[in-house]
């Protein structure tokens, strides 16, 4: 897997929020691990001493439907039986040591880029958000004192007043 910026986006975009965690679902990454979601959970259940419930679950009805709805890509997975398993980004990392091949080592590296480039992302946001609350809050009733600056200078000047049509 070349190791460049599409990778990581394209792994981000695989990362979803559920139950409050970020997580990915075992059948993307089996894909990006060259195997199947059989092998790759057979692996798990092998080992599963190491995917305690805040490194890996699995999904309810609701949430298997609620993530069929919102991903396209998985719209197959609305006619499987079975529930798909998460990962946790703690649980990811644990599958690199659990799958143990080149290629397992490679994705991994990249889909830990990709969780760290999230919460970047994430925290930018909630700066960028709390930054614009503080101007909101700064810059509150403005307009009104604005318009009455301008209301003072046309007296002033002995001008019409004018309503401000936008």
């Amino acid at each position: 897997m070349p190791n460049n910026l599409l990778a990581v986006e394209v792994i981000a975009g695989k990362i979803l929020g559920i139950r409050g965690k970020r997580v990915m679902l075992d059948r993307d990454l089996a894909k990006l691990y060259g195997v199947s979601t059989k092998i790759l959970n057979q692996a798990v259940k092998r080992n599963i001493h190491r995917f305690p419930d805040d490194f890996m679950f699995q999904l309810t009805d609701e949430e298997k439907n609620g993530v069929v709805t919102n991903c396209d890509h998985l719209k197959a997975l609305k006619f499987s039986y079975q529930l798909p398993y998460v990962f946790t980004e703690q649980g990811v990392a644990m599958l690199s040591g659990v799958l143990n091949s080149e290629r397992a080592i490679k994705v991994n590296i990249q889909i830990m880029r990709a969780f760290v480039k999230l919460r970047h992302i994430l925290s930018a946001h909630k700066e960028f958000e709390a930054k614009l609350r503080e101007l909101e809050k700064k810059f509150q009733g403005h307009d009104e004192d604005i318009e009455r600056i301008f209301e003072a200078i046309r007296l002033l000047m002995g001008l019409p007043h004018q309503k401000q049509v936008i």
